[in-house]
C-alpha cells in the first residue's frame, strides 16, 4: 500500500498598513514561485492592531477552507513603528550618556527626539582604539530609584562602544539588576560611528520595544486561538525576516517594514533581480530600486518623522499622488493644465456609495446653475474620530466645526468668505474633516474601468470639472468622459516622472530638477524635432497597487521600457512578508593602537594580537560564530555564512603600512518552519 504523500506546508502573510490589513494563504506548490491559494482585506484597527489582523487572517482561512494547523509560518510586516515615530509616540525613555556632555545633545536631532524624557551623563566611554577613559555610574546608581518608577526603559549610549562597549555593557547590567526594566544598549543596534546618531537610534528603539511587545503578544494570542502553532515572523526595514523575538528587542529596524516587504513581493511574483518598483496607493506612491534581487538600501540610514536613524532599510521616495489624489486646474493659464495631490480626497463615488442622495441631490443642484462656481463637486465631512480630538480648537475653527455633520455638506453652502477656507484646511489637518471631490478613482468609475463604489455621482463630479473655463473663458472639456481621459492620463504621466525622478536621484543628479528640464520633458512626450531627444530606464518598471493595471498601462512608451503587474499585486506587501528570508550580519574591526599592537573589536569582547594575520583571521571567525548566532536567534536553522574582509592600508617609503581591518559576515537562509 502506497504511503500519501505528505501535504506541502502552508504559510501565512499579514501586513497591516495604514488603512487595509492584507493577508494571504500561500504555498509552494503550483508553480517555482509557489501559488497564492486566498487573499483578504480588513480594515487597519490602529487602536488595536490585533482586531485588523483577525479580520483579514480569519477572511483568508474562511476563503480557503483551510484548516489551521496546516499553517507552519506566520510572517507579518507592520506600520507600527513607522507610525509611532512619525507620530511622536512611544514610551517615555531615560537616556544614558556615557562620556558625552550636554552639547551632544544638540547634534543629529537627539535633543528635539528626547524631549522632555530624562537623560543622565556618565564620566567614561573610550577612545577610537578602544582605550577606556575612568567609567564613574555612581550618579547613574543614585537616580535609578526614582527613574525606574517613571519610565519604561532606558536608552545607554556610550563614546567610542563601537570599538569597546564594555562601559555599556556595565551600565545595562546595573540597570538591569537595579529595575528589571528593558534596556538598549547602542553597540547592539549598530557597528557604525557617530556617537549622537547612535543615540538617537537606541532612544527611538527604547520607545518602541513595549509597543511591539504588545502587538506581537496580541498576534500570538490571535494565532494560539486559532490553533496555528507556528513560527511567528517579522519583516525589517531591509526586507529580511526576523523571529519575532529578536525583532521584540529590536523594534526600531522594523521601521519601513511595509514598503520592504512590497519589494521582495514584486521580485518574487516577477522573477525579476533588476527593477524600478512603483507602488501605487489612494493617497501615496513609494518608488524604491531592485538592484541583484534585493532592495537598494539607504546609505545614510532610514529617515522617519524627521529623525535620520541608523537603521538600515530600503531606499524609498514617498511621492503625494494616488487613486483618491485631489483634482484641481492650473490657474491663470491659456491652456491650464491638470494638477493632482498632493492632498487625499474622498472620491465622489466612495461619498455617494456611502451617503447616497445625500451627494447626487447637491451635485445636480449645481449642475442646473447657469455658470460654474469655484466650490463646485466639493464636500466637507465628519471624520468621526472622537469628541475629545476636538479640543483646543479656535473660536473660528469650533463654529465651522459644528457646521459640518457625519453628512456630506456642500462647501457652497458652507463657506462665506476666503478666510473660512483656510478654517476648513486646518480641520482637515489636524484629521477632523475630510473633503470629498473629484480624484481619479472617479475619473476611472465614469470610463467604466473602476465599479466597486458607485458610477453616478463620479459622473456628476466630472461634468461640473469639465464646466471649469480656462484662460479664453471656454469650458475645459466637452463631455465627462472627455475630461476623465485627460485626468488618468495625467496621473500615468506624473507616474513616469516621479520613476524617473527616483532614478536620476539614484545616479546621484537633482531627481526633480533634471526630471523638470525641458530636454528630459521633450524626451518623455516623444517631441517631434531636428533633435530627437529619448530617455529610457535600464530595467523595467514592476506596478504594485490594486490600481497599477488601470493607471501603469500607458507607462512603458513614457520610461523607455516595459511595465510588469503581477497577478496579485494588491497584496504584495504580505506576500512578500512570507517569502522573504532571514538576514543577519555582523562587523568586526582590526585596528593598530601602536606599532606591533593589533587589537580586534567583535561582538562585546577586545582583544590584543601581536601580529595582522592573527588577529584577522581571529576577526573572521568571530564575526562567523557571531552571525551564525543572530542567524539562529533571528529564525533559522539554515544559514549560509558569507565573510568579507576589507583593509585600510597606506605605503609610506614603499613599505605597506596596516591601518585597520573591517570584517563583516552576512547570514541568510530560510526560516525555520513547524514540523
Amino acid at each position: 500500500m502506497t504511503a500519501k504523500p505528505k501535504p506541502l506546508p502552508l504559510f501565512l502573510g499579514i501586513d497591516t498598513g495604514g488603512t487595509y490589513t492584507d493577508a494571504v494563504l500561500w504555498s509552494e506548490s503550483g508553480s517555482p514561485r509557489g501559488k497564492v491559494l486566498a487573499k483578504a482585506k480588513a480594515l487597519t484597527t490602529r487602536h488595536d492592531l490585533a482586531v485588523g489582523i483577525s479580520g483579514a487572517v480569519d477572511a483568508v482561512l474562511e476563503k480557503s477552507r483551510t484548516d489551521p494547523t496546516a499553517i507552519k509560518l506566520v510572517s507579518m510586516s507592520t506600520t507600527l513603528a513607522t507610525n509611532a515615530l512619525v507620530e511622536g509616540q512611544g514610551g517615555r525613555v531615560a537616556l544614558v550618556m556615557i562620556g558625552f556632555s550636554e552639547t551632544d545633545l544638540a547634534r543629529d536631532g537627539l535633543k528635539t527626539a528626547l524631549g522632555t524624557d530624562p537623560v543622565v551623563f556618565c564620566p567614561g566611554g573610550h577612545d577610537v582604539h578602544g582605550n577606556a577613559a575612568k567609567l564613574d555610574l555612581s550618579g547613574l546608581e543614585a537616580a535609578l530609584p526614582e527613574l525606574g518608577g517613571s519610565v519604561s526603559g532606558f536608552a545607554v549610549c556610550a563614546y567610542f562602544a563601537t570599538r569597546n562597549p564594555a562601559h555599556e555593557i556595565a551600565a545595562r547590567e546595573l540597570i538591569r539588576e537595579k529595575t528589571g526594566l528593558p534596556v538598549t544598549a547602542s553597540h547592539e543596534l549598530s557597528a557604525k560611528l557617530g556617537g549622537p546618531r547612535r543615540a538617537l537610534t537606541t532612544l527611538l528603539n527604547a520607545r518602541l520595544i513595549s509597543m511591539i511587545d504588545r502587538l506581537v503578544a496580541a498576534t500570538e494570542g490571535f494565532l494560539e486561538a486559532r490553533k496555528i502553532a507556528a513560527p511567528l515572523m517579522v519583516v525589517r526595514g531591509d526586507g529580511a525576516l526576523v523571529s519575532a523575538a529578536f525583532a521584540r528587542q529590536r523594534p526600531i529596524e522594523t521601521i519601513l517594514s511595509g514598503p520592504a516587504a512590497s519589494l521582495v513581493g514584486a521580485r518574487h511574483m516577477t522573477g525579476l533581480d533588476d527593477a524600478v518598483v512603483s507602488d501605487i496607493g489612494g493617497t501615496t506612491t513609494d518608488v524604491a530600486v531592485l538592484d541583484g534581487g534585493r532592495p537598494r538600501l539607504d546609505p545614510e540610514g532610514a529617515t522617519v518623522g524627521g529623525f535620520r536613524t541608523m537603521v538600515e532599510a530600503v531606499a524609498m521616495r514617498t511621492f503625494g499622488l494616488g487613486g483618491d489624489s485631489e483634482v484641481a486646474l492650473e490657474d491663470g493659464a491659456l491652456n491650464p493644465k491638470i494638477l493632482l495631490g498632493p492632498r487625499r480626497l474622498v472620491p465622489l463615488a466612495l461619498a455617494g456609495m456611502v451617503h447616497g442622495e445625500a451627494v447626487t441631490v447637491e451635485l445636480e443642484r449645481q449642475l442646473r446653475a447657469p455658470n460654474p462656481g469655484r466650490m463646485d463637486g466639493r464636500f466637507a465631512v465628519r471624520t468621526g474620530v472622537p469628541e475629545r480630538l476636538a479640543a483646543g480648537l479656535t473660536g473660528a475653527e469650533a463654529k465651522l466645526y459644528e457646521l459640518i455633520g457625519a453628512t456630506p455638506l456642500p462647501l457652497d453652502r458652507l463657506l462665506t468668505s476666503n478666510a473660512q477656507n483656510a478654517t476648513l484646511n486646518r480641520l482637515v489637518s489636524r484629521g477632523l474633516v475630510h473633503i470629498s471631490g473629484f480624484t481619479p478613482s472617479d475619473a476611472a468609475h465614469v470610463l467604466g474601468k473602476q465599479a466597486n463604489w458607485h458610477a453616478a455621482p463620479a459622473r456628476l463630479g466630472a461634468e461640473l470639472f469639465a464646466r471649469k473655463r480656462d484662460g479664453r473663458g471656454q469650458a475645459i472639456a466637452a463631455t465627462p468622459e472627455a475630461i476623465s481621459e485627460r485626468v488618468l492620463l495625467t496621473l500615468t504621466r506624473w507616474s513616469a516622472e516621479y520613476i524617473l525622478e527616483t532614478a536620476f536621484a539614484e545616479d546621484g543628479l537633482d531627481g526633480a530638477a533634471t526630471v523638470a528640464h525641458a530636454l528630459v520633458q521633450r524626451a518623455v512626450d516623444s517631441h517631434p524635432g531636428i533633435a530627437r531627444l529619448s530617455v529610457a530606464l535600464d530595467r523595467p518598471v514592476i506596478g504594485l497597487g490594486a490600481s497599477a493595471p488601470l493607471h501603469y498601462a500607458g507607462l512603458p512608451p513614457l520610461v523607455g521600457n516595459g511595465c510588469v503587474v503581477p497577478d496579485d499585486t494588491d497584496v504584495a506587501n504580505a506576500l512578500g512578508a512570507v517569502v522573504g528570508q532571514v538576514r543577519v550580519s555582523a562587523e568586526a574591526r582590526v585596528s593598530q593602537p601602536v606599532e606591533g599592537l593589533f587589537r580586534l573589536a567583535s561582538g562585546e569582547s577586545v582583544r590584543d594580537f601581536t601580529d595582522e594575520a592573527s588577529a584577522v583571521a581571529a576577526a573572521e571567525a568571530d564575526v562567523r560564530a557571531i552571525a551564525a548566532k543572530r542567524a539562529k536567534d533571528a529564525g533559522t536553522d539554515s544559514a549560509e555564512i558569507e565573510v568579507a574582509t576589507e583593509f585600510s592600508v597606506s605605503t609610506v617609503e614603499s613599505q605597506r603600512m596596516f591601518i585597520e581591518a573591517h570584517v563583516v559576515a552576512v547570514a541568510s537562509g530560510r526560516p525555520r518552519i513547524a514540523v
